[in-house]
């Protein structure tokens, strides 16, 4: 049958807006259909505002902090309406790149609606339906809001609609101790909030090794935030939370409660549910190694499907799928997880690609860890930033990296060299050998090679070598 597209794509997040690109760069005829805002929940609600909030607290917490870079005292006077209209401001500036405008002279078709796939190969939008060999389904995520006695009766917070405050609450819950939560936790703490923030597990960053987690921990105390771990929210009366805490009843009050409790991929209202298409345990859709659905011809990208809920994830995905749902079967490419970082934005930040410790005893891995602390970097005594480490996971005995945790002051930009090294099977030797520019943070990635290849000399060679020298001194 003829198609009226070769690529139909719903919703215009990383992961739509990435494979539309892609399929437009090699001509094939594309649609993409929005029916609220292109950038999806990245640009509009989610990395870029939260950012751009986290980055003017930064700068009201180095004012606070101002003995420590020889000023007696500063003072800083902010009206908080006024950081949120920046956030916005932030948000209008990088909107273009992800414009209506922009991907039209890029070749895509863009059309704002709501869609529904009604078939294999069809779509309806607007009571008109279109055809497309491939169907691509972007449709993202949504805030997670548990079933919580009293949360209909409360104006809660999340990821979504915090962006419409416009004052500052003077008592913060943030339910949920993940990436998200403490962000927006450390965030509002150094603005002035009282911030409790509250998790039912034993620990803040469930993921991170205990090293990462007491690292984070102890300057969010350090910073006036009440963590509350072991805490389970069982309830809310009016402007308080209950929780149960080990068989106690604890009530925590507060002006504004904010849920991050993760997310929830949107599967259902544009008609999957009466395709039959088939979803994980986890409520996202089902896709094989080819990103496929159980329906061939219909493809899924990004938080939607899973497994990682990242921007840059949904764009590696795009790739896969555009490249798999334009060719297949002539050509066809498995996705491929195995060199993929995320950072935690919060101060010091959390960087990570491939194993941690707990990863590495999950799964059985032997490995060996090589450690270099801040403290003892040029750069990051002269920046007062001496808090954190980098960590690495090796095979045993050899310098192939398995995986690196950094905590501390740009981590998220240090961890790309490792990200490199192991995406080309570069060792710990082949990092040491590398000239990095002094002072910088990213000499500490040296520096830990240099700390695993002290830790691996060749004795014996070395011995010989005393001798040599010895025997050349007369």
């Amino acid at each position: 049958m003829p198609y009226d597209y070769n690529l139909i794509v719903v919703g215009a997040g990383s992961g739509g807006l990435v494979s539309a690109y892609i399929a437009a760069a090699v001509k094939a005829k594309v649609l993409l259909i929005e029916k609220h805002a292109m950038g999806g929940d990245c640009l509009n609600t989610g990395c870029v505002p939260s950012k751009a909030l986290i980055r003017s607290a930064k700068m009201l917490h180095y004012g606070k902090q101002a003995k420590h870079y020889g000023f007696k005292h500063t003072t800083t006077d902010f009206d908080f309406a006024d950081i949120m209209a920046r956030v916005q401001r932030v948000i209008q500036t990088i909107e273009p790149h992800d414009s209506v405008e922009r991907y039209t002279k890029l070749g895509v078709e863009c059309i704002k609606a709501e869609a529904k796939i009604t078939g294999p190969h069809s779509v309806q939008y607007n009571g008109k339906t279109v055809t497309a060999r491939a169907i691509v389904v972007a449709t993202g995520a949504r805030p997670l809001v548990p079933n919580l006695p009293g949360l209909d009766k409360v104006n809660y917070l999340t990821s979504d609609t915090l962006w419409g405050l416009k004052k500052l609450p003077k008592r913060l819950v943030v339910l949920g101790g993940g990436p998200i939560g403490c962000e927006m936790a450390q965030t509002f703490a150094r603005l002035g909030s009282q911030v409790v923030q509250v998790e039912g597990a034993a620990q803040i960053l469930v993921r991170e090794d205990a090293d990462v987690i007491e690292e984070v921990t102890s300057r969010f105390t350090e910073e006036g935030i009440d963590v509350r771990v072991n805490h389970k929210a069982v309830a809310l009366e009016g402007k308080t939370l209950i929780c149960d805490h080990n068989g106690l009843r604890v009530v925590i009050p507060f002006d504004e409660i904010l849920l991050a409790l993760g997310r929830q991929a949107r599967v259902t209202g544009f008609g999957l549910e009466d395709l039959g298409v088939t979803l994980t345990p986890r409520q996202t859709i089902a896709a094989d190694p080819f990103l496929r659905t159980t329906i061939p011809s219909i493809y899924c990208v990004g938080d939607v499907t899973g497994p990682y809920q990242f921007t840059h994830a949904a764009a590696h995905q795009a790739w896969f799928v555009a490249i798999n749902a334009l060719f297949s079967p002539f050509k066809k490419f498995k996705v491929d997880y195995r060199v993929l970082p995320w950072v935690t934005f919060t101060d010091p930040e959390v960087a990570r690609v491939g194993l941690n410790e707990k990863d590495a005893m999950a799964q059985g891995i032997p490995y060996e860890i090589t450690k270099y602390g801040f403290d003892d970097l040029d750069r990051a005594i002269a920046e007062e930033a001496t808090h954190g480490f980098v960590k690495v996971l090796t095979k045993p005995g050899k310098d192939t990296i398995l995986g690196v945790t950094i905590v501390g002051h740009h981590g998220g930009d240090l961890i790309a060299e490792f990200v490199l090294a192991m995406k080309y099977n570069l060792g710990l030797n082949k990092i040491l050998g590398t000239v990095h520019s002094y002072p910088t943070m990213a000499e500490a990635n040296k520096f830990a090679a240099g700390v695993w290849r002290k830790a691996h000399s060749p004795k014996f060679l070395l011995k010989c070598l005393e001798v040599f020298h010895r025997w050349r001194r007369g």
